[in-house]
């Protein structure tokens, strides 16, 4: 169970990484897409009607899964308090309270992103022309993450194994940087 554990816990590092990759270029594009839609306000005085809705989808897109790479890194927002606190059996039983919570959370987003996306799926977006239901795809992303790495945190807490961090230098592993 610890090779699985650590493999699983050295993919969703990878993962991890990618999808911090992902929302930092989404913010980097979204940025762009704004600063040209006022360019084109202006300056030029034609309005890219497609840029707020763009924007806002990236935006979308880059919070998802920068949530779920902060509740894979331990750098979410959490109620730490009583983890302080406690501590040998109590501590250990309280993070895996926790992260059973986070990964219920996690099906939760997936499930009912499916829903609501489902239910308008045959809209589109004015500006931009694509399904309204893309509108929650990210939070169907963010939520499988979420729970992938949720999952990932019971399996290590249950086969007494670390977390792996994040590889930030190829070759390495984040804790070396």
């Amino acid at each position: 169970m610890k090779a699985f554990a650590n493999a699983y816990s050295r993919f969703a590092a990878r993962l991890s990484l990618l999808c911090l990759v992902a929302a930092g270029s989404g913010l980097v594009l979204m940025t762009s897409i704004v600063a040209w839609t006022v360019f084109g306000r202006y300056v030029l005085n034609a309005t890219p009607t497609w840029g707020e809705p763009a924007s806002l989808f990236l935006m979308l897109w880059f919070i998802l899964l920068g949530g779920a790479v902060g509740v894979r890194e331990l750098d979410h927002m959490g109620f730490d308090v009583l983890l302080f606190h406690a501590q040998g059996k109590w501590r250990a039983a309280l993070v895996v309270v926790n992260e059973i919570l986070v990964a219920i959370f996690g099906g939760a987003m997936v499930l009912y992103g499916s829903q609501l996306a489902a239910k308008v799926w045959s809209d589109r977006l004015p500006m931009i022309g694509i399904s309204k239901g893309w509108d929650y795809v990210p939070i169907i992303a963010g939520g499988a993450l979420i729970l992938l790495f949720s999952l990932e945190k019971l399996l290590l807490q249950a086969s007494g194994e670390r977390l792996q961090p994040m590889p930030l230098v190829s070759g390495r592993h984040g804790s070396e940087v």
